[in-house]
């Protein structure tokens, strides 16, 4: 019979990648395993040829070989499994193969840690706060104080597994038989029987609530900002300890101020009287209004500095700074009076409509010509 190509056999294509190879040889072997399909020849003959041309898909220098030469290249090299040893791991691996003890499976074990996502108004992150959440996690139920076993009812040995927690299963492989210990079915590994359920929580013996959970946000947290809580996670398993609380920082954006790190930074509009000859200004920072003196001729776009009126280093560790940019605005309407002011001025500073210096487009003209 003509052998099947070694790719078509795993469904995979020719530029798989290990990691794709072993993925797809997994899904088969599990699929025609004996175990899963007892007195099956067929199964048998199908997982045969699916570890053959895994043996060789999984190992580069046969791989090689074989995309040159085809089955001639690698005849005589399959069968033996040298080289081939993780393939016994992922037997094992398929049908939940462990040697793990049931005092590791049963032994203290902590809680699944929690998220909680957390909006903040953009000062109560400059400044800090305290807030107050509802977090959903698991916790141990009250009414049987975590046993699982209703009130006045008692727990008996598992009479499959004699209260280990496990059992030992034979399967037979292409490679031989192998002796497993796997999870008692009958009890879930807890060498423990409950025919007696608690009510409230089913015998699981924990129960999903709501907490109420106060907490204090530091000054100086910004997007992106991570605020642990030990211990406010979900219950621990077998007396392990509890896990934690992650809250995870959005900051909303201010209509004013912008920050980047620790520093803040606004844009702040002045007159053009008040940039021409310099004025005293009001500058709002984030916890109170400066004055602060500009001088004559400050041009638009102009950047001004304060040093330490920005955000407190969420560590503690000193302050960010206050940046405001002026920003000229010119006057829109116009009085008479002003317009022949400003036509006065501008005669002044050789800038008449009629004859006195070139303007910037002129220049641009003669430039080009």
């Amino acid at each position: 019979m003509e052998k099947r190509d070694y790719y078509e056999v795993l469904n995979v294509s020719k530029d798989a990648d290990l990691a794709e190879i072993k993925k797809a040889y997994r899904k088969l072997a599990k699929k025609y395993h004996p175990d899963l399909n007892p007195d099956n020849e067929e199964a048998e003959q199908k997982l045969k040829e699916i570890n053959e041309a895994y043996e060789v898909l999984s190992n580069p220098d046969k791989r090689a070989k074989y995309d040159r030469f085809g089955h001639a290249g690698v005849e005589g090299q399959t069968g033996d499994f040298s080289g081939f040893g993780d393939i016994f791991d992922d037997i094992f691996d398929i049908f939940g193969g462990g040697f793990t003890s049931s005092s590791r499976r049963n032994g203290p074990r902590k809680g699944s840690d929690v998220r909680y996502n957390m909006t903040l108004e953009f000062k109560e992150a400059v400044f800090g706060v305290e807030k107050e959440i509802q977090v959903r996690k698991i916790e141990e139920c009250q009414t049987c104080s975590g046993t699982g076993v209703k009130p006045g009812s008692s727990k008996s040995t598992c009479s499959k597994c004699n209260g280990t927690g496990e059992v030992q299963y034979a399967q037979n492989t292409p490679f031989g038989q192998f002796v497993r210990v796997g999870t008692c079915d009958a009890c879930e590994g807890r060498g423990e029987i409950i025919k007696d359920k608690c009510t409230t929580c089913g015998g699981n013996g924990k129960v999903r609530k709501t907490s109420k959970i106060k907490v204090k946000v530091p000054a100086g947290v910004n997007n992106g900002s991570i605020i642990s809580i030990r211990g406010e996670g979900d219950t621990g398993e077998n007396g392990g300890p509890p896990g934690d609380l992650f809250i995870y920082i959005t900051v909303k954006e201010h209509d004013i101020f912008k920050r980047e790190g620790n520093d803040i930074y606004c844009e702040i509009p002045i007159t053009f009287t008040q940039a021409t000859l310099g004025a005293e200004i009001e500058v709002p920072t984030l916890e109170e209004n400066i004055t602060y003196n500009i001088p004559e001729g400050t041009q638009t776009g102009t950047v001004f500095k304060l040093k330490n009126k920005g955000v407190e280093n969420v560590r503690g560790y000193g302050k960010g700074d206050f940046y405001f940019k002026v920003e000229v605005k010119v006057p829109k309407k116009l009085t008479e009076k002003q317009r022949e002011l400003l036509k006065e001025f501008a005669e002044e500073m050789g800038e008449s409509y009629v004859g006195g210096k070139k303007g910037f487009f002129d220049k641009v003209k003669d430039a080009f010509s």
